[in-house]
């Protein structure tokens, strides 16, 4: 069939055609939205699950939402090589910015501007990654006491303040959480504790791997009162099929049901990998309904593109030893495996490989379990590496 008109959308962050399966998240949040413009206590959510489940895509859709209701939305990824004051500050500038509308700079909101005034001049030289300039005096004694925790709680008590004045309220979005480092997240978890307390309108939506709800656990130990931990896993089989057909069925494609199957059994259900099957069995097909022989072509097409791009620039971030460790875990399967039976796989002790099983954790390739397991963030990535390096040795 026709390329131009394929409906699918596989993509970092790219939002499918038929958004299925997260309807009750998008009306928790939604809820979480309502109560803090009403100045009643809400708690945030914090988004959490393997790579491909759509993690990025929801919380675009919340964002949205947001917006939609009047609230100033800032969306900030967590890299890794930068600090937390860095992709925060420039993000409330811009928040400030738009409340101001072009009116006179005055109350709550000239506050505002002053307290990240002292925020930046403060944290610049113990965070040398930021760089933004304001040009307006700063009170002296707010957010400027160079102690990140202390200075994140003024500065966002004001934002709050300036956004009350102005009848709206404030989403901080946060991807890719866990690459936070715990003494930066911790300042983070204060802050938003003390916005909490005064039930002030600033909420945070966040999304991260699933290490991030230990880390965040570890960081503050009232984490799990303050935030709703909500994970974001692959489509029971009702909403994969629904991803799958109805964005054929929207230009009157139909899908035989051994078709459906079979993309199913490919995917296992997650949201990346139905539209990369979706896209290339729309593409193998001739015309409609889409058929088994259909997809068995698709199938060959999508591994090598998986392979080609998703999985080996991940692939090529590993040192050998790294490499090995992951080979390690999945000849033993797919599933999360014990420490101690991955460093047994490998002939070594358990202390021999941490460091080499911590250097991967930060590199956001593998996550650790409370149950003490190590799991792939990737899904179907062992049988990739099984792929590429067929022999264990």
């Amino acid at each position: 069939m026709n390329p131009k008109e394929n409906p699918y959308a596989p993509g970092a962050g790219t939002r499918p055609p038929e958004l299925s399966g997260r309807d009750n998240i998008i009306d928790q949040a939604d809820l979480a939205l309502e109560r803090t413009q009403k100045h009643l206590s809400a708690r945030g959510l914090v988004l959490y699950g393997l790579r491909g489940v759509g993690k990025t895509v929801l919380l675009n859709k919340l964002i949205a939402n947001a917006e939609a209701k009047n609230f100033v939305a800032l969306y900030v990824e967590a890299p890794e090589n930068h600090s937390l004051p860095a992709i925060l500050a420039p993000a409330l500038r811009s928040a400030l910015f738009k409340m101001k509308r072009g009116e006179e700079m005055k109350g709550y909101l000239l506050k505002a501007f002053k307290a990240l005034k002292g925020f930046v001049g403060a944290l610049k030289v113990k965070y040398q990654d930021i760089e933004m300039s304001l040009d307006i005096d700063k009170d002296d004694g707010v957010a400027d006491s160079g102690i990140l925790e202390t200075d994140l709680i003024d500065l966002f008590v004001a934002v709050a303040e300036a956004a009350k004045e102005k009848k709206t309220a404030v989403l901080l979005a946060i991807d890719e959480l866990q690459y936070i480092k715990e003494s930066q997240l911790e300042a983070l978890i204060a802050a938003l504790h003390r916005v909490s307390q005064n039930q002030a309108p600033l909420l945070l939506f966040a999304a991260g791997l699933p290490q991030i709800f230990g880390q965040m656990g570890k960081a503050k130990s009232y984490a799990e009162r303050l935030f709703e931990f909500v994970s974001i896993d692959k489509l029971e089989e009702d909403a994969a099929k629904k991803a799958i057909e109805k964005p054929a069925n929207d230009r009157g494609v139909l899908y035989s049901h051994d078709a459906i199957a079979e993309i199913l059994k490919q995917t296992q259900g997650y949201p990346y990998f139905l539209q990369e099957w979706g896209k290339h069995s729309w593409n193998a097909a001739e015309k409609s309904p889409i058929t088994k022989m259909d997809v068995d072509r698709a199938n060959e097409v999508a591994l090598s593109e998986l392979d080609a791009s998703f999985f080996r620039v991940r692939l090529d971030r590993l040192t050998p030893s790294e490499k090995k460790y992951l080979r390690a875990m999945a000849e033993l399967g797919s599933a999360p495996q014990r420490s101690g039976d991955i460093a047994e796989k490998m002939g070594r002790s358990v202390t021999a490989v941490a460091p080499v099983r911590a250097k991967i954790i930060s590199k956001g390739m593998i996550f650790s379990s409370s149950h003490g397991e190590t799991g792939f963030t990737v899904p179907l990535f062992g049988e990739y590496l099984k792929r590429t390096i067929p022999e264990f040795d």
